[in-house]
């Protein structure tokens, strides 16, 4: 955002640059936001939740992003309505650095998804879409193995919320369409690699088992699962998980043994 004639929304007691910003100060303040003190033109204000806004201010050009844009709507309005500010849209240029759009993740974190209590949406489409994730995850997208398996939780019953966190996923795979699995040749052992997430499910207390196998730096195998027993310890947890990771490790050796023709090992 802009602001427009900046200096004389300040009462002019001494240089104007200086009043302008004790005016902001005050106003934002006034809102609930806090003063960072290692930076005193960045204001910051989250809830209970973690949602929440920052505030960066230079003169008059001010960048603004939170956790979800209606928390960036609000501040919007709000300093709409004691400034005269231009809304110059999505950040792509602030103080000649070009910002270049990402999205990084195919998780879906606004809200936490629940099951759903209300009508049933486009279930068999969201079927449909979940096996084709399923199909796109188990060949070369990894990347994608955690959130296909937590969303496909939600088949039966799917709501508006479930299908945002798919379209979610959906315009990750188009962002990240050239990424790819290289494979350099070196070095040629196994590595693995795995964790759990202690009671990631907390409709029934599920925890979530995690692996991936890297031959020649390259991943060739990957899984995230719900575990099927009840874990009562974070501990307990990575265990389940380092069981099932070495059950698909052994199968792995045995494998490359095997094309190797050594045979495999007890």
């Amino acid at each position: 955002m802009d602001v427009k004639t900046t200096f004389l929304n300040g009462e002019l007691e001494e240089e104007a640059p200086k009043q302008w910003h004790q005016k902001f100060n005050e106003v934002v303040l006034s809102n609930g936001y806090l003063l960072n003190q290692a930076d005193k033109c960045v204001y910051s204000k989250f809830d209970e939740t973690g949602k929440g806004v920052i505030i960066c201010l230079y003169i008059d050009d001010m960048l603004i992003f939170g956790t979800d844009q209606v928390q960036v709507d609000l501040i919007k309005q709000f300093l709409s309505s004691r400034f005269s500010i231009k809304d110059m849209g999505e950040a792509d240029v602030i103080l000649g650095i070009r910002i270049k759009h990402e999205m990084s993740t195919p998780m879906y974190i606004s809200e936490k998804l629940m099951p759903n209590n209300g009508q049933v949406v486009s279930q068999l489409k969201y079927s449909r879409v979940i096996g084709y994730l399923i199909y796109a995850m188990t060949r070369t997208k990894p990347d994608i193995a955690f959130v296909v398996g937590k969303w496909s939780r939600y088949t039966s019953n799917p709501g508006t919320q479930h299908w945002q966190a798919i379209q979610w996923v959906l315009k990750y795979l188009k962002k990240t369409m050239d990424y790819n699995l290289t494979y350099t040749g070196y070095p040629s052992v196994l590595e693995g690699y795995t964790d759990g997430s202690w009671i990631n499910n907390i409709e029934d207390n599920s925890s979530t088992s995690g692996w991936v196998f890297l031959l020649s730096r390259g991943a060739i195998s990957w899984a995230s699962k719900k575990q099927t027993c009840i874990t009562a310890l974070t501990m307990e947890s990575e265990f389940v998980a380092l069981a099932a990771a070495g059950r698909e490790a052994e199968c792995l050796r045995n494998l490359i043994l095997g094309i190797c023709n050594v045979g495999p090992h007890p």
